[in-house]
C-alpha cells in the first residue's frame, strides 16, 4: 500500500475540467506523469498486475490506448488525439472514485504473458504459478508434459488456457461452481481458439467430474481467511467473495482438495495448489503432512505440491 500525501500545497486536479486538463497534457508522457501523481496522492493499493503508482499509470495509459507493454519509447513523445485523452481521464477519475482494479475498468488483465477477458465475475489473474505454466511444469514432468490437466475453481480459466497455451498437446477441463466465472472461461477459451482441448465443467470442486482423471489438478481457490476478509482494501471487495473467502481458517475448499483430489489423478500425477497468507494455517492443520512448498523468482507464496504417492500415504490426515 502506498501512503498519499497530504501536503494542501499539492492538490489532486482530478475534479478540474476536462477540457481544463486537455489543453494542458498533450503527449503519452505527460499524461503517465499526471496519472501516476494522481495515484500516488489517492493512495490506492495495488495488487492487481501492478505493484506502485508509475506502475498502474503505465498499465492504465498503454490500456486505454490498446498499445502493447513492449512499445517503442518512442511513443512517448506522440501527440494524442482529444478522444484518447479523454478516455485516459476517465479512467483515472474511475480507477481513483470507486476503488475497481484497474483491469477491471480496461476488461483485460494478462498472466503468463496472455490476454484475458475479466470482469466482477471472476477474479483478477495473478497467480504466482503463472511461472510454472512458463516452464510447462517441467519439475514434475520432465520427459513428457501432462497429457489431462484439470484446473480447479478455474475463475476466468487463465491457469488452464495459459497451460494449454504454452503444453499444446494437453487437454484441459476447466471446472467451477460458478456459472457465471464460467461464461468469463468460456469467452476466453474462444478468444484464444483453444476450444478443440479445452472445456469448460460446472462441479462443486470435484462434484461434477465423476470418474475422470488427470495427470495433473492445478487449482487457485477460495482460501481467504475470515481476518484478512474483514480487513481487504477497497480493491479485492470488487471481487466475487464466493472466490475469496473459505471459512474461519480459509481452508474449507482446500480441506475438500485434499481429501478428494486422488481418487482423480493418475498413479504418478501431482496436485498444486495455492493457498497464499493461508499457508500457516495449512501447516498447523497438517502438520504431518511433506507440503512441498515452491518457490517464485518473481515472488508469491502459499503454493504447494503433493504427488499422488503422497496423498494416498496421508489420506487419514486429510479424512
Amino acid at each position: 500500500m502506498t501512503t498519499h500525501l497530504t501536503d494542501e500545497s499539492f492538490p489532486s486536479t482530478l475534479a478540474q475540467p476536462e477540457s481544463a486538463l486537455i489543453s494542458e497534457l498533450f503527449t503519452l508522457r505527460d499524461y503517465l506523469r499526471w496519472v501516476s501523481s494522481e495515484f500516488y496522492l489517492a493512495g490506492l493499493h495495488y495488487g492487481h498486475g501492478t505493484q506502485s503508482p508509475w506502475d498502474e499509470a503505465v498499465a492504465l495509459c498503454l490500456g486505454a490506448l490498446h498499445l502493447p507493454w513492449n512499445v517503442d519509447p518512442a511513443v512517448l513523445d506522440a501527440r494524442l488525439l482529444p478522444v484518447e485523452r479523454e478516455r485516459i481521464i476517465r479512467l483515472a477519475r474511475e480507477r481513483v472514485t470507486t476503488r475497481r482494479p484497474l483491469p477491471y475498468l480496461l476488461g483485460e488483465a494478462f498472466f503468463a504473458g496472455y490476454p484475458f477477458n475479466v470482469d466482477e465475475r471472476v477474479l483478477i489473474p495473478r497467480s504466482p504459478m503463472a511461472e510454472l505454466i512458463e516452464d510447462g511444469f517441467a519439475a514434475w514432468f520432465p520427459e513428457e508434459p501432462p497429457a489431462r490437466v484439470l484446473d480447479l475453481c478455474t475463475g476466468s480459466g487463465c491457469i488452464g488456457i495459459a497451460t494449454a497455451l504454452v503444453l499444446p498437446t494437453c487437454e484441459v477441463a476447466l471446472a467451477d461452481i460458478s456459472q457465471d466465472a464460467l461464461a468469463v472461461a468460456r469467452q476466453n477459451i474462444t478468444r484464444h481458439d483453444v476450444g478443440d482441448r479445452v472445456r469448460a465443467v460446472a462441479s462443486d470442486v470435484f462434484d461434477g467430474l465423476e470418474g475422470q482423471r488427470f495427470d495433473l489438478i492445478v487449482s487457485n481457490p477460495p482460501y481467504v481467511d475470515e481476518r484478512d476478509l474483514a480487513t481487504m482494501p477497497a480493491e479485492f471487495r470488487h471481487e466475487p467473495s464466493l472466490a475469496l473467502g473459505a471459512g474461519s481458517d480459509g481452508l474449507d475448499i482446500v480441506r475438500r482438495i485434499l481429501r478428494e483430489a486422488r481418487q482423480h489423478l493418475t498413479e504418478e500425477g501431482w496436485l498444486i495448489v495455492e493457498v497464499g497468507n493461508s499457508d500457516r494455517h495449512v501447516e498447523a492443520a497438517f502438520p504431518e503432512v511433506p507440503f512441498i512448498w515452491l518457490e517464485f523468482e518473481r515472488g508469491g507464496q502459499g503454493v504447494f505440491a503433493l504427488s499422488a504417492a503422497e496423498l494416498d500415504a496421508h489420506a487419514a490426515s486429510f479424512a
